[in-house]
């Protein structure tokens, strides 16, 4: 009975497992190619900006991931996204 539960117990673990390296590579791979896709935004030839909002889109950009981090090390609540240049 007890072999059932810990082979049971293993095999959710496993799943979980797996779930989760497919859906964190996927998210990973999404997150660079966005993050990249902002990037582009320093194209001065086509847009119109200043040091001032280059800090504040990197400022957004590190908050994400200290609170990232924060989620990832404990059991942090979801934040709401907000970002505005004005």
């Amino acid at each position: 009975m007890l072999d059932q539960a810990n082979k049971e117990a293993s095999t959710t673990k496993a799943a979980k497992r797996q779930k989760f390296v497919e859906l964190a590579e996927s998210r990973t791979v999404n997150a660079i190619k966005a993050i990249r896709i902002i990037g582009k935004l320093g194209n001065k030839n086509a847009y119109q900006f200043d040091d001032s909002d280059v800090q504040k889109i990197v400022r957004a950009l590190n908050r994400e991931v200290e609170a990232l981090k924060a989620r990832m090390s404990s059991t942090g609540a979801k934040e709401s996204v907000e970002f505005k240049l004005d």
